[in-house]
């Protein structure tokens, strides 16, 4: 990277420490120079549209070039009359958040460079901006949220995130309305703690349910609590709550992904799945405990598997399987698992993978889920996560650049 490139970068990250949101556009077009044209695009909530940071103008993920570098994680170039548009995925570490537009006076390498160094201090930029932004909430927001909904989005992890030999997806469903369904993870030296929960009901003692599990998970595990114990610690503190009349399944589980060794608990929850060599291999069966807040005599069963270099892992709830069209036909297991199979075939990210899933069970149920529906897709050892990182460019020549040109459809 050239000095003035050092230069540029170090002169924005100083001038962002003062900014709101707002500003960012401000600071990147001030700073950026021979850089212009700048669109600050961020994936909504369902991660089915790009909407402006400026002016709330949304294209689509699926018929859009900018949706394009979205969905494919890549860098990609346009030739038009006044320069080089380029689309670059806006990355929080291997999560998606969004694209930015930008023209340049040329495709050099060097320009290459600085324009993905810009685009990763810019992602960055925007996530230190998120937690105290309404702003932020509102705009990849495209219709009204349940409060249950705004209590458990806030507990959720990002929703990818990647090492060198493991990548950790999840997708939450129906986005604006979830109220019983979560899903977490931390990473600790070579393991990784995992958990889903679904909670009894779609209303806001849902939602509360769900967050004392989460609260209660991460508090123990946190303490050095293992498995066993931190699902009783849930199943204590909703029966506590509740007396009773509310409950949650659940799988805890822990990896290590130096060794491949799978350590989990079933709290009266759907068996994990795991795909091995492309091909649905079996569920993950263990002795089940009764669900959390019953506070019932039991004595949940350890289990543990060893995995394969290249296995996945799914985890889900109900609400994915039990989805219905409608003449009363459930998505089912069986749809469920090809659907992920077929996408790893087909070369798609875990990410990518799950936002198309969600969409086809939405389909599936014309748009509107009946239940939550969760899923946490884990790869071990697949070697694909350079695939959730910015390919290099894929250059298209397209008419000349004004207005709605610089969204063209694919």
């Amino acid at each position: 990277m050239s000095d003035s490139s050092f230069a540029m970068l170090a002169n924005l990250l100083q001038a962002s420490h003062l900014a709101t949101l707002e500003q960012v556009p401000v600071l990147v077009e001030k700073h950026a120079v021979g850089l212009s044209n700048f669109d600050f695009l961020l994936a909504d909530l369902r991660e089915e549209w790009l909407v402006a940071l400026r002016d709330g103008q949304a294209v689509s993920v699926e018929r859009s070039l900018a949706g394009r570098s979205f969905r494919d994680v890549a860098l990609i170039e346009t030739a038009h009359e006044d320069g080089h548009h380029f689309w670059i995925p806006l990355l929080d570490g291997t999560e998606r958040i969004g694209v930015l537009g930008v023209v340049a006076a040329d495709d050099s390498a060097e320009t290459l460079d600085r324009l993905q160094a810009l685009a990763s201090l810019v992602a960055l930029m925007l996530v230190s901006k998120r937690p105290h932004s309404d702003t932020y909430a509102r705009l990849v927001r495209t219709q009204p949220m349940t409060v249950a909904s705004e209590v458990v989005w806030p507990l959720m992890p990002p929703l990818t995130f990647a090492t060198d030999n493991l990548v950790v997806s999840a997708v939450l469903e129906p986005a604006y309305e979830i109220g019983g369904d979560a899903v977490d993870y931390a990473v600790e030296g070579e393991v990784v703690r995992l958990s889903i929960f679904d909670a009894m009901g779609h209303d806001q003692s849902a939602g509360l349910t769900v967050a004392l599990a989460t609260g209660t998970c991460r508090n123990h595990r946190r303490r050095g609590a293992g498995l066993v114990d931190t699902s009783n610690a849930v199943d204590e503190v909703i029966g506590a709550q509740f007396g009773g009349r509310r409950f949650a399944t659940g799988v805890l589980a822990e990896l290590d992904f130096h060794t491949g060794r799978l350590s989990w608990v079933n709290r009266g929850h759907p068996a994990p799945l795991l795909i091995r060599q492309g091909r649905w291999l079996r569920e993950l069966r263990c002795r089940v405990a009764p669900p959390m807040g019953f506070q019932l005599p039991s004595a949940p069963q350890l289990c543990h598997q060893h995995l394969e270099p290249g296995d996945r892992l799914l985890f889900y709830t109900d609400g994915i399987v039990e989805a219905r069209d409608g003449h009363g036909k459930q998505f089912g297991l069986r749809r469920f698992v090809d659907f992920v199979v077929r996408r790893e075939a087909d070369g798609s990210t875990a990410p990518e993978t799950l936002r198309r899933l969600m969409r086809t069970v939405l389909a599936h149920q014309h748009g509107r889920l009946q239940d939550d529906a969760s899923v946490l897709l884990v790869e071990w050892q697949q070697h694909r996560e350079r695939s959730l990182l910015v390919h290099a460019p894929r250059r298209q020549s397209i008419g000349g650049i004004g207005g709605a040109a610089r969204y063209d459809s694919v």
